[in-house]
């Protein structure tokens, strides 16, 4: 059994239940996901199914890549992805999956990566308080001393510091499908996931 596919990120908004209850949603573009290759235990050692997602432009595939979406017989992907199953007998490659694999009141774990916030200081990146906020202070946002004294004289490993922040992998897990409408492609899940308007998710049934 499959149980998860690639989507994107379309937005936030609210729905309003039947009981009265205005409840924040995130609307994901899931699928369709084509079938680029199937892989079972006799040649990989595993089954699994490797899903494309979104198109691509030929002239901006690689060689290798070109050649492996022609062997299957689809069109260039821009994602690509595995999802291990149980059984591929049901599954062929060109087959295509639809958001209708997920229904109202599944529970599922999304993965994305967070908005990237580029070269930020301690205050953002960690919630350092910073300097005193008073007449004649200018160490508002800086990070104060991040060494000892005489021993051992130097700055430990680990030290928080300013850098860049953002862009980091992350998965919301046990996200309730409030509506499923496999007719856009659409799955409405409560509550918020990582990643800008746009950006590439996972979604699998928890």
């Amino acid at each position: 059994m499959l149980k998860g596919l690639i989507g994107k990120k379309i937005g936030m908004t609210r729905l309003f239940l039947n009981e009265g209850v205005a409840v924040p949603v995130t609307v994901l573009q899931v699928g369709p996901c084509t079938v680029v290759q199937v892989k079972t235990s006799d040649k990989e050692s595993y089954n699994a199914l490797q899903l494309g997602f979104g198109e691509k432009k030929a002239a901006r595939v690689s060689k290798p890549a070109t050649g492996h979406f022609a062997k299957a017989g689809v069109d260039p992907k821009a994602v690509l992805k595995e999802f291990k199953v149980d059984d591929t007998a049901e599954f062929e490659v060109g087959q295509e999956i639809t958001a209708e694999l997920f229904t109202r009141g599944d529970k599922v774990n999304v993965t994305g990566r967070t908005k990237g916030r580029g070269f930020s200081g301690v205050v953002k990146r960690h919630g350092f308080s910073g300097g005193r906020k008073t007449h004649g202070c200018t160490t508002h946002d800086l990070p104060g001393s991040i060494g000892q004294s005489a021993d051992p004289a130097r700055v430990v490993k680990g030290r928080r510091m300013p850098g860049r922040y953002g862009f980091e992998r992350m998965q919301v897990r046990n996200l309730a499908v409030v509506d499923v409408r496999p007719e856009e492609n659409l799955v409405l899940v409560k509550g918020a996931v990582p990643g800008a308007k746009g950006g590439i998710v996972f979604i699998e049934k928890a």
